[in-house]
């Protein structure tokens, strides 16, 4: 039954001989991982309105300016990140070009930040793509986290399914976003030649601040919020179909040829037409309000914002676990994250992305407002030590024109720098502090996991000390038993076959039961292949007397060896039926494995089940 419903939400298995197969063209690959790109004008756009808008008019003025900048560090991006692909085709990103350029360190702190922007991405797309349909039906407002959390489950389902599956998926929203947002630009301009310019003094509010540097400052950084999801392409080169580099290359110039024309568009007619959302409408639905009224192309248009936003986190799905699987293949994360699943994605990757997307989007209640403070930081990091990894490879690489390549990272990485400082503090009481205090742990638990992984290792290695096979050792078994049944008549068979002592213990959690199972015990025959040894219990526990009798019974033991143990279990037919059943078994297997013994010599633990019919 699992495996039924399984295989309907995500798919039968897929050979491994198949993945070359499941490889994407520039198409798809362009709707799998620019949506974060293209889609944060939604939100980015509605932080620098919300940012000017408290200085009203002469604020508001100001939009397309922070615009320009914000997309000429686009374009320093893009140039940046075209070269990283060329020198690192397998993909990492600022993961690989930091920890093979600069060091450890900073590898480990550019994955911190990526995997951070990774989850933040995810739960800012979801939310803000709620309010985009909550701005054309106010009456959803107040279910914007159960909204934002049944999109998360349906991407986390398409993402299961497949790179392909994803790819494809995606592609209906993308392009439709595309197509709708650019003829909306448009008709904008066609209107905005026939009416001319609108006035922000007539509808903008009254002014509640000046206009400062730190006002415009602190937009600029809610604003850079849409330069994220632009390494996504340099992170997933390995996912394209061949030539890899060329095909990733020309998929990120046009995500930066579209994103430009988009964000600069919606900006510049925003400020030219005069246009000032109310409280409850994003800036975007104010401008498709403003050119099309509230008819059917506004809500076409809304729709597509939602649509780009929800799939706009599986940039984050494509992301996040390739890096986890590099950092994990470098023994920095749990080992597990490096495994493809049965439909060759990284679905260990993608369930721990899920989670702590859902986890952000329940804390902050579904608002994308109050997750932006934290976004971007991580991102900008990213980029810097990026680019300045980059400036070391060009140096130690010295190749064809290898001065221009490495000047045009430098001021990549100067440029995202300085936005990184600007971003940070600007940031850092409204959130950014979250971020910037969970980098330096994320990196101590990445070391700790490592400092792990080294110790294993060393201990399993195999030296001039490790000690030879040898086929000499008879075990003596002790078995746990609560009663003379078929399991434990199956589980005696076992254990005489492989050892010629053998000591069955009965803990008695009630007086006097002791009596009755050692006469049972000989009427049954069995005290002529194994001893009983009843243990009383006057706590009514069955672990720590059982484990004390395991001591007194390792002192007798000549060769120092600790006691082998038996554990007969049943099993039963359906999953449910275990709710039946007080399953000591298991914790009891537990308390043994992990109790070291005196000598630091391995106890072995035996389980025999006995499989019950339906």
């Amino acid at each position: 039954m699992y495996t039924n419903l399984r295989n309907l939400l995500i798919g039968s298995p897929l050979p491994t001989s198949t993945t070359g197969e499941r490889r994407l063209d520039k198409v798809r690959a362009l709707a799998s991982l620019s949506p974060d790109a293209l889609a944060s004008i939604a939100y980015a756009n509605q932080e620098i309105f919300l940012g000017l808008v408290i200085a009203g008019a002469a604020g508001l003025a100001h939009s397309i300016n922070l615009a320009l900048v914000i997309s000429g560090l686009l374009v320093l991006l893009t140039l940046s990140y075209r070269q990283t692909i060329a020198a690192y085709p397998t993909g990492g990103g600022s993961y690989t070009v930091a920890r093979e350029n600069l060091g450890e360190l900073p590898g480990l702190v550019a994955a911190a930040a990526l995997l951070i922007d990774y989850v933040l991405n995810a739960a800012v797309s979801l939310t803000a793509g709620v309010a985009a349909l909550a701005s054309a039906f106010p009456a959803l407002w107040p279910y914007q986290t159960v909204l934002a959390l049944v999109m998360l489950l349906f991407i986390t389902l398409i993402n299961l399914r497949g790179v392909r599956e994803a790819g494809t998926a995606m592609t209906i929203p993308v392009y439709l976003f595309v197509f709708v947002y650019l003829g909306m630009i448009a008709w904008g301009i066609g209107v905005a030649l026939v009416d001319g310019p609108g006035s922000l003094e007539a509808v903008a509010p009254a002014p509640i601040a000046p206009v400062t540097i730190f006002l415009l400052l602190r937009t600029f950084a809610a604003g850079a919020t849409a330069l994220t999801g632009v390494e996504a392409i340099s992170n997933a080169v390995p996912i394209f179909k061949p030539p890899e580099a060329h095909n990733a290359q020309r998929t990120m110039a046009a995500m930066a040829v579209l994103m430009g024309v988009l964000f600069i568009g919606t900006v510049g007619l925003t400020e030219y037409l005069g246009i000032v959302a109310g409280p409850e409408e994003t800036i975007l639905s104010a401008l498709a309000r403003r050119l099309f009224g509230s008819g059917p192309i506004y809500f076409l248009i809304q729709v597509a914002t939602l649509l780009v936003l929800v799939v706009a986190a599986n940039t984050s799905y494509t992301g996040f676990p390739r890096v986890a699987s590099l950092i994990a293949r470098d023994g920095y994360l749990p080992r597990q994250l490096r495994t493809l699943g049965d439909r060759l994605v990284f679905s260990n990757g993608i369930l721990l992305l899920a989670g702590l997307a859902g986890l952000l989007i329940i804390i902050f209640g579904g608002d994308s407002h109050a997750l932006i403070p934290l976004f971007a930081v991580g991102a900008f990091l990213a980029f810097t030590l990026s680019q300045s990894g980059m400036v070391m490879h060009w140096r130690k690489e010295r190749g064809r024109g290898w001065q221009a390549k490495a000047a045009l990272n430098g001021v990549g990485a100067l440029a995202t720098g300085v936005a990184l400082l600007v971003i940070g503090a600007s940031k850092f009481a409204h959130g950014a502090w979250i971020v910037i205090l969970l980098i330096p742990l994320m990196v101590v638990v990445f070391r700790n996991i490592h400092k792990h992984y080294n110790d294993v290792g060393r201990q399993l290695r195999l030296d001039d000390d490790t000690p030879e096979v040898g086929c000499t050792w008879h075990p003596h078994i002790v078995m746990p038993v609560a009663g003379i049944h078929r399991g434990v008549i199956e589980a005696l068979t076992f254990a005489c076959s492989v050892a010629d002592d053998v000591t069955a213990v009965y803990v008695e959690l009630e007086p006097e039961t002791g009596e009755v199972m050692r006469e049972r015990w000989r009427a049954a025959g069995l005290d002529r292949v194994a001893n009983l040894v009843t243990v009383p219990s006057p706590y009514r526990s069955l672990i720590g007397p059982f484990l004390d009798e395991l001591d007194r019974l390792d002192a007798g033991q000549k060769d120092g060896r600790p006691v082998s143990v038996l554990i007969p279990e049943f099993v039963p037919a359906k999953w449910w039926h275990f709710l039946l059943h007080n399953q000591t078994a298991l914790p009891l297997k537990w308390a043994l494995i992990y109790r070291r013994h005196r000598q630091g010599k391995s106890r072995v633990v035996i389980d025999v089940p006995f499989y019950l019919h339906q």
